[in-house]
């Protein structure tokens, strides 16, 4: 389900109360961009003598006394910088163009493109906000070189785009470094979400070696670099903008109405060799809809949703300064209404979807002194969103699983609809209307300072500056919960077609609504940098070197959780005659994630480039502006681990408790949790780069870079190596190796041609990788094995359509995943050796988690102030696994959706693309194959906008610089092969945040096989599976599982291990140190929920599962208070498990 925005009105208006003073002299010129443009408020200096400096007017333009052999320096408000030699008696036009623009490097460094040697794609404000977003990351789909950005649905809070720099690289940690300002910023904490695109100057993507070196471990990945905005010399303005905006519900998937689903059930009952649920009676009352209050045909979403929400984002900014100060102050609003139909309808509160959020940020530059400048930076979020019900409740999901046949969203008595089947619980109008709602408060504050400090008094060109940053987090939930009746009629008789006879039935109870409030969680972090720097120019040679220190402390609210980054460094960069570049960059960097051995080991960086278009042979040409060739090679450690913690684990105790603990019980023995990892390393990135940057015809800009990279020392188990009967868990070992390897083009073309303005441009990136290296055990063909396929890789059978009847299962090949009947799907034996089994799983599609190809394009154009903006995006070789109820219906009582029943195998439908439907999960039709598989490529409008700016002479009658009136869309329309809905609805993020999954469902293995790998393609560290045959396990140690566990063939020693451990009424070993418990709940537990037992940090312990009668709950809500009817599924250290006794 995926939304849209039609901005409707919005005024951009900038009101100039500049003074301008224009110091008189000999030289007079204008500075313009690349659009032509004016640049006003550049600071013009003569180089070497800084005493002399004017700035431009709103025109762009200057005066100043200069001599004829003197250069003129340019800086522009964004530290774009060009160096011109000064034009003898003419005017001079100073264009700020590609060579000019500043490359955001991060520390200090201050380099233009011209001398740069790293591969780094920038973004600017003019191409940030013009998408009506809340936050800067969903504003750069496809517009910078390098970045794959992925949306996410869901609620407005929760649409924090996914990012990946060159797609996937290793199969450990894949997350992107993210800095603001300067300072690294953990945006698993959210801080790219409280980034408004009004308050960003510029997005920078750092790519290669010669690019994250500084960044020491954090840069492996890749490094997100965000500059916000500063002040202007000797200008001021204040701007304002609003823009209100309705949003549409796009793609919802359309459900089978009563009499589709009751006929649905019917056929699968019947495909089971059950008798039907449904008589005729009742398939005419859904019909005919005569008795709605008995036999109902409910449209959940539509009596849930409205048609519209709406949006409203308000900013307001003071920007300006004069030659020793600059400020850039923003006050930004945001406000969104979600979709909920009669959300008002309690009284004293409203359970709409909302979000709210209030931005203040302000950046100060000071001259404090001739050779001491200081730089402040103070950025303060308030937010608060609000859903109905609770997140537990799972109301999108229950939207498309409970049939529209179920109950009527209320009964004729008044009550809220349900029965025995879907209890009041499963109404979605009720989760959505009566059942109370959450709401959740987050607060930060970041804040940085930088003191600058010239010390050319000791010796020429030598600086120094030291910056130090604090950011502090917090979030919170309210909960507000009531509870209703529910019930509805049923028939218990006909008598000639009509209902005679009716059974109430009823269930739950009123309750008043009742608060509670908890802390989320809690984040903090300290930035410390310091670095002492050396400057000179010697005739043709230019040479900048600089040490450099940096120190991080992160901390976030349980224990064991502090992490210390520190990185020590040397950085050389050397020019000779304008031409010629080289950079080194050796770095030291040490993590407390690391054994002491690990630590403080070197990492190498070299970058060249060559400046072709200053060579004598390209004066005489016309075409070429700028081209420079560059290349690099660096080698970036990590400080990746197999998880957190894991040199603290050293013994585990096989009786469960510690030598002496709180009751002075006894010890039977100790024992090694797992075989010591020997002579542990870092994993490092070896990165090769080569590229083009050219500009030619006073316009058009191009880019190209190839790149390679191996992944070495990847921490992976060394289960695969050894034999199953070794009696204890296999160690992690520095063997893993993967390689990826792709291409980026970039393309931009801004040209005036009389009154026209036009703007086209474009992004493309491939990337791909192959595992070299993994342990993984040996097997039985070739085609298995993970070792020479991408990451991510998708493992299937070769479906070859379906069983048409009991003569074509018993002359077919045996399938051996459980019996088969006629609709069932027919696989192929690939490997001919007359039966078909895990054995027969070929590689197909690609990967889940990200595309192979990422694609942009742009058009702009505009004639006397009135223009247009279209942005696309798009990608390809990019895959979807279709296992949801929505693809897989009926099952376990779930609905049906209108594609599948379109799409389902009948006898008279033979070659339909889905099976026969069924009510049980029949592991034939479940496994992973090609039935499965959907292409996921897609291109999207992202954004269009008509509009026309007001003239100057208008604006200058009241006084007012700029405005603009615009009508914009945002995702407006994609061009996709997904029948049902959006291509990246599909997605799913968020679990890589989790270090330990347990998969749990061992008599279903497609279900295992699917969760198993989707864990490990998003950055699970460790997944351990439950399996029931040694087929099964060798089907999940391919696939991606850590580890695997037969609790049948251990149920002897974990029910010996029950009659020795009283108060656990089942234990499961998962591994020599790890066990699954069932256990009762406490006495002192009684009442309080999850959040405030906080059983994780008390016990080390882990609920994966509640059970309350013959139900088992794994989507667990944290707020939901225990009971004593209720027995909990924990993992547990069984160190720890006397504690719980």
């Amino acid at each position: 389900m995926k939304k849209y925005k039609i901005v409707i009105l919005a005024i951009f208006a900038c009101v100039s109360l500049k003074g301008w003073a224009q110091e008189e002299g000999n030289v007079v010129g204008k500075v313009i961009d690349k659009l032509g443009n004016p640049v006003e408020g550049a600071l013009i200096s003569v180089e070497n003598n800084s005493l002399v400096q004017v700035t431009t007017d709103r025109k762009g333009q200057f005066v100043i006394t200069a001599d004829k052999d003197n250069l003129l320096k340019v800086r522009t408000g964004k530290d774009d910088v060009k160096i011109v030699p000064v034009a003898d008696g003419k005017e001079m036009t100073i264009v700020m163009d590609f060579s000019a623009e500043k490359v955001n490097y991060g520390f200090g460094l201050s380099q233009t493109n011209a001398e740069s040697t790293g591969a780094v794609s920038t973004v600017y404000a003019d191409q940030i906000d013009n998408r009506s977003t809340f936050n800067v990351g969903n504003a750069l789909y496809g517009n910078v070189t390098g970045l794959y950005t992925m949306q996410k649905t869901g609620d407005v809070w929760e649409q924090i785009s996914s990012m990946a720099i060159r797609g996937s690289k290793t199969l450990s940690n894949q997350g992107v470094l993210l800095v603001v300002d300067g300072l690294e910023r953990d945006n698993a904490y959210q801080a790219l979400n409280y980034i408004s695109p009004e308050e960003v100057e510029s997005v920078s993507i750092l790519r290669d070696a010669a690019a994250v070196a500084l960044y020491g471990f954090r840069g492996a990945n890749g490094v997100v670099n965000i500059v916000t905005k500063r002040g202007k010399y000797k200008t001021r303005e204040i701007n304002f903008s609003y823009d209100h905006g309705f949003n549409y519900q796009t793609r919802i998937p359309e459900m089978a109405d009563a009499f589709t689903y009751a006929n649905a059930m019917n056929e699968a009952l019947a495909n089971d060799g059950k008798s039907a649920r449904y008589s005729q009676n009742e398939l005419n009352a859904f019909k005919s809809g005569q008795y709605p209050y008995l036999y109902p045909n409910v449209n959940w979403a539509d009596e849930v949703f409205r048609d519209q929400g709406t949006t409203d984002i308000a900013t307001l900014t003071f920007r300006g300064g004069s030659t020793k100060m600059r400020y850039f102050t923003m006050l930004n609003l945001q406000n969104n209404r979600g979709f909920i139909k009669n959300a008002d309808s309690n009284d004293g509160y409203s359970t709409q979807a909302k979000y709210s959020r209030a931005n203040f940020r302000s950046n100060l530059d000071i001259d404090l002194a001739p050779k001491t400048r200081l730089q402040a930076n103070i950025s303060g979020v308030l937010n608060e969103f609000s859903r109905p019900s609770s997140a537990g409740d799972n109301l999108i999901g229950k939207l498309y699983t409970v049939p529209s046949a179920a109950f009527p969203v209320k009964s004729e008595q008044g009550l809220w609809g349900g029965n025995n089947t879907w209890s009041g619980d499963y109404n979605p109008v009720y989760l959505a209307q009566g059942h109370g709602y959450t709401k959740g408060h987050t607060r930060a504050l970041y804040a940085d300072m930088k003191l600058s400090q010239d010390l050319s008094a000791v010796t020429k060109g030598l600086g120094a500056s030291m910056r130090i940053g604090y950011d502090n987090l917090a979030s919170y939930w309210e909960d507000y919960r009531r509870g209703e009746k529910w019930g509805m009629q049923t028939v218990s008789r006909w008598e000639d077609g009509v209902p005679v006879d009716l059974v109430d039935v009823t269930g739950g109870a009123v309750s008043n609504a009742s608060g509670s409030s908890k802390l989320d969680w809690q984040y903090r972090s300290f930035n410390f940098q310091m670095n002492v720097d050396w400057k000179r120019r010697f005739d043709k040679h230019d040479l900048y070197s600089m040490l450099l220190y940096t120190y991080k402390f992160d901390d976030r609210n349980g224990t064991n959780v502090t992490l210390y980054t520190q990185s020590a460094g040397w950085y050389t960069h050397y020019g000779y005659n304008n031409r010629y570049f080289a950079d080194f960059t050796l770095m030291f960097s040490a993590s407390n994630n690391l054994d002491p051995n690990s630590r403080w080991l070197p990492a190498p960086t070299v970058g060249l480039s060559w400046i072709i278009s200053n060579e004598d042979f390209m004066k005489n040409q016309s075409v070429i502006d700028f081209m420079k060739l560059r290349a690099s090679f660096g080698i970036i450690n990590t400080d990746n681990t197999p998880y957190q913690g894991y040199w603290y684990d050293k013994m585990s105790s096989s009786a469960g408790g510690y030598p002496v603990n709180n009751n002075f019980g006894g010890d039977s023995g100790w024992s090694e949790g797992a075989l010591p990892s020997l002579n542990g390393t870092l994993e490092k990135a070896y990165k090769y780069n080569v590229g083009l940057d050219v500009s030619l015809l006073r316009g058009l800009t191009f880019t190209i870079d190839g790149f390679y990279e191996r992944r070495s020392d990847i921490w992976v188990s060394a289960g695969g190596q050894n034999s199953a009967v070794l009696g204890i868990t296999s160690p992690y070992k520095n063997a893993g190796i993967v390689d990826s390897w792709g291409t980026e083009l970039g393309v931009d073309y801004s040209k005036k041609l009389g009154d026209f303005k036009l703007r086209l441009g474009g992004t493309f990136s491939f990337n791909r990788s192959e595992i070299i290296e993994n342990l993984e055990e040996p097997k039985a063909y070739d085609y298995l094995s993970a070792k020479g396929k991408p990451l991510g890789q998708i493992w299937g059978l070769q479906a070859i359509g379906h069983f048409v009847d009991q003569a074509d299962i018993d002359n077919s090949t045996p399938q051996q995943f459980g019996p088969v009947k006629p609709g069932d799907i027919k696989y192929k034996d690939v490997n001919n050796d007359g039966v078909i089994n895990s054995n027969d799983m070929i590689p197909m599609g690609y990967s889940t988690a990200w595309p192979e190809i990422y694609y942009g394009f742009n058009v702009g154009l505009e004639w006397r102030g009135i223009g247009f903006n279209a942005y696309f995006q798009g990608v390809s070789n990019y895959t979807a696994l279709l296992n949801s109820s929505i693809y897989r219906p009926l099952i376990n009582n779930t609905s049906i959706s209108q594609y599948a029943y379109d799409n389902r195998w009948t006898p008279e439908n033979p070659s339909a693309r889905f099976p026969r439907l069924t009510t049980e999960a029949v592991e034939n039709n479940t496994q992973t194959s090609s039935v499965w598989l959907q292409d996921r490529s897609f291109l999207k409008l992202r954004n269009c906008e008509v509009y026309y700016n007001l003239p100057s002479s208008w604006l200058d009658k009241i006084k007012m610089r700029t405005a603009k009136i615009y009508v914009r869309g945002t995702d407006l329309f994609s061009i996709d092969k997904v029948d049902i809905t959006d291509p990246e609805a599909l997605r799913q993020i968020g679990i890589a945040n989790i270090d330990v999954v347990i998969v749990t469902m061992a008599n279903h293995l497609e279900a295992s096989v699917m969760a198993t790998m989707l864990c490990k393609e998003l950055g699970v560290k460790t997944v351990i599976a439950k399996c029931a045959t040694e087929i099964n396990c060798k089907i999940l140690t391919k696939v991606g599982a850590d580890r695997v566990v037969f609790p049948e063939s251990e149920s002897g020693i974990h029910l010996a291990k029950n009659l020795l451990s009283s108060g656990f009424m089942d234990i499961i070993e998962l591994s020599q140190d790890v066990s699954m418990v069932e256990m009762e709940v406490k006495q002192q537990w009684i009442g309080k929920n999850l959040i405030e037992l906080n059983l994780r940090k008390k016990y080390s312990i882990n609920v994966v599962a509640i059970i309350e009668g013959k139900n088992v709950n794994t989507n667990i809500d944290p707020e939901v208070p225990l009971t004593q009817d209720m027995r909990l599924i924990v993992i547990a250290n069984r160190a720890k498990l006397n504690k719980l006794k």
